[in-house]
């Protein structure tokens, strides 16, 4: 593939747009005590509190040590808490803390106001049809 092949390729535009949305959301989740990737568990413990860890993995699709690095950091800070499962020793599950919980209404509206502007002037069927594309490339790529 050349250099001019590379420029206008679906690859490079899915980094750029992938790294600027990053960008974004770590400038605004900074404020909130927040790394980019600590909204995805947050998200999955408010919609099910007590997910072990290997369901937080899969859930955010990230490598197990992703998710214990995370943890340990959120963990620091007060925003969650992990126990060993009563019935097996093996698993451990992930709780909210209080912090924890109460970062949900100003995270929603973080989300809410960073989807806003990714696809401010895109109508609906346009962001049906992004959604439905990046779904197909993923898969592809899978």
């Amino acid at each position: 593939m050349s250099e001019s092949t590379i420029a206008g390729s679906v690859g490079l535009a899915l980094i750029l747009v992938s790294k600027r949305h990053k960008n974004v959301g770590e400038s605004r989740l900074a404020p909130l005590g927040l790394h980019i990737g600590q909204e995805m568990i947050l998200f999955n413990l408010w919609r099910q509190d007590g997910l072990s860890q290997s369901e937080l993995v899969e859930r955010a699709q990230v490598e197990p040590a992703t998710i214990s690095k995370a943890l340990t950091r959120m963990e620091r800070v007060g925003l969650v808490r992990r126990r060993r499962d009563a019935e097996d020793a093996r698993v451990t599950r992930v709780y909210l803390t209080v912090r924890g919980r109460a970062l949900e209404p100003a995270v929603t509206q973080w989300w809410a106001e960073l989807e806003s502007q990714a696809v401010r002037g895109l109508s609906n069927d346009d962001q049906r049809t992004l959604r439905r594309l990046l779904g197909v490339v993923e898969r592809n790529l899978s």
